[in-house]
């Protein structure tokens, strides 16, 4: 997981981090990103961040909805 999320989600409710965190891993599995090191994921966990920023709690919303921002196919 990105350090970014992880300070990020540190800080947050439980329910809210768990949110996000799936949201996230959800988006790394779609994007077939699989390297934690790769400089994508940062770039993922601040848009997944964003998207879920706007009060949606579906995860698999939020998901779409940042690769749809991020503009990643």
């Amino acid at each position: 997981m990105s350090i970014y999320l992880h300070l990020q989600i540190d800080a947050m409710a439980p329910k809210d981090a768990n949110l996000i965190a799936k949201a996230y891993e959800q988006t790394l599995r779609t994007l077939s990103v699989r390297d934690g090191d790769d400089p994508l994921t940062e770039m993922i966990a601040k848009t997944i961040i964003k998207v879920a920023r706007t009060g949606n709690k579906d995860c698999a919303a939020i998901s779409a909805s940042a690769i749809r921002e991020l503009e990643i196919r």
